[in-house]
């Protein structure tokens, strides 16, 4: 295949794949420009784009990569050792994480559930913190985080920040939680107010709200249960 050659530095910077993959992400990339990255460098013959479509005509479809050699690589012209062995880590390490199964951290039955998984972690705290658990559609826990510390009537405290959570694990539904220092489970005016935004916030972006917890120092108070949600 004979290449035209052009010099790298001729690209203009927002078509270069490391900056369009910064603003645009990963899936926006061409096959490719995602192959250039890992190549990083071409030879004095091809840019580096130029070389990565090469090493892609050498093959019908990306599935012939998945069991390709480093003695197959190597054969291709601008493809050393050191580029076939980080092109092959890459393609198995792409493989174990497509074949990598979600880890649940428990499924979810009832409010009493959760509020006894959470009194351990958060009763007896001397600060707020708040805790989002994100679910499938199962209501298996896929994932289960602090958001943030402090008191929800502070501005950080945004159905925003909760909600990004979501949609970054494909959460099918949330519910938050968090304690209160004082020891007493019973929900303020602030927490009322934080809950009625989360569930507007949930409604409009289709991940519903099942439950806001507040934990005690032994106890827990399930806004769900006092049909607030």
């Amino acid at each position: 295949m004979k290449v035209t050659t052009q010099k790298f530095s001729d690209v203009p910077e927002q078509s270069r794949p490391r900056e369009r993959l910064t603003e645009y992400g990963a899936k926006a990339l061409a096959n490719h420009e995602l192959l250039a990255i890992l190549l990083r460098t071409g030879t004095r013959e091809m840019n580096v784009l130029q070389l990565s479509m090469k090493v892609l005509s050498e093959f019908d479809n990306l599935f012939m990569l998945r069991h390709v050699t480093v003695e197959e690589l190597v054969s291709i012209e601008g493809i050393g050792n050191a580029k076939a062995i980080e092109m092959i880590a890459a393609i198995e390490f792409g493989n174990r994480v497509a074949r990598a199964s979600q880890i649940k951290e428990g499924t979810v039955t009832s409010s009493s559930f959760v509020g006894t998984l959470l009194q351990e972690e958060l009763g007896g705290l001397q600060q707020e913190h708040v805790m989002a658990l994100y679910l499938n559609t199962k209501n298996e826990i896929i994932k289960k985080e602090i958001v943030f510390k402090g008191s929800l009537n502070s501005s950080v405290a945004h159905p925003r920040e909760i909600y990004r959570g979501a949609v970054k694990y494909a959460a099918a539904r949330i519910i938050i939680a968090h304690n209160h220092p004082s020891g007493n489970p019973e929900p303020s005016e602030a927490d009322l107010s934080f809950t009625k935004r989360m569930t507007k916030a949930g409604e409009m972006i289709g991940i519903d709200l099942l439950d806001h917890i507040i934990i005690g120092e032994n106890s827990y108070v399930s806004l769900k249960e006092q049909g607030i949600i």
